[in-house]
């Protein structure tokens, strides 16, 4: 690898650090970058999930704030994370990529409507509802939307976090910076799981500069991204949310 490819990678880490930390698309700057430099498909998504858990460390430190009081809840979603994403990795190697082209887009889209439509739904669900302890079914309903984006996110990862944010704001009756936080954590989980499984099953399709050079830049990215998710107000946050996810939907369809 050259000095000139190593810093251009380093640089889509960085950019792909701050993407993650404030909304959860990094992975969309990040894998064409490595398709772009010649890496196969496999080891590019693979070496890009292990470089960016530097990211996704820094992310959720920049916000522990955001998720003081919320412990328990991480708790319990953490595991559903993990499990999720352990379904992911194995997937990714050992399905053809086709296997998951044609519903990745969809669960994008109604992520982003989950985020639009979110407020409002968990507005009007407090108003029909005689308690504001979340009931066995939205809890179900929870634990089944983490799972799933804990699976896209062990598979690919690209959008992961508007899956997370969209389902977490129809469903928990928290401040979308909250929801944001909650996000980072869950997102790290199921990056540091993958790594973990790709290292156990498939360590040849690995390339360490590659991991290097991702993993420094999402290092720095992944603060710089904290700083500038806490300061944006709600609808500023929700509205990048959604154009990026809009973005993430139509890389996808058209590549």
């Amino acid at each position: 690898m050259s000095a000139w490819e190593f810093g251009a990678i380093a640089l889509a880490g960085l950019w792909a650090g701050m993407i993650n930390t404030i909304v959860g698309s990094g992975t969309l700057v990040t894998f064409p970058t490595l398709l772009f430099f010649g890496y196969p498909a496999v080891t590019a998504n693979v070496s890009n999930s292990l470089g960016l858990v530097a990211g996704g460390v820094t992310g959720a430190w920049g916000y522990r704030r955001e998720i003081r009081g919320l412990g328990g809840m991480l708790a319990r979603l953490a595991p559903v994370s993990l499990l999720g994403s352990v379904i992911g990795a194995l997937l990714l190697l050992v399905l053809p990529p086709e296997a998951f082209e044609a519903i990745v887009p969809a669960l994008i889209l109604v992520g982003i409507l989950l985020v639009i439509f979110g407020p409002r739904i968990n507005v009007w669900a407090r108003r029909h509802s005689t308690s504001h302890v979340l009931t066995p079914g939205r809890w179900i309903a929870l634990v089944a939307g983490i799972l799933a984006a804990g699976v896209y996110g062990g598979y690919f990862g690209a959008a992961q976090g508007v899956i997370l944010v969209g389902a977490m704001s129809v469903l928990l009756p928290l401040h979308v910076q909250s929801i944001n936080g909650i996000k980072n954590v869950l997102g790290l989980v199921v990056n540091l799981v993958a790594a973990v499984v790709f290292l156990i099953v498939e360590p040849s399709v690995i390339d360490w500069w590659v991991v290097l050079a991702v993993g420094l830049g999402a290092l720095v990215g992944g603060s710089l991204g904290a700083r500038i998710g806490r300061a944006l107000p709600p609808w500023l946050l929700r509205t990048v949310i959604v154009v990026i996810g809009l973005v993430a939907m139509a890389f996808l369809l058209l590549t």
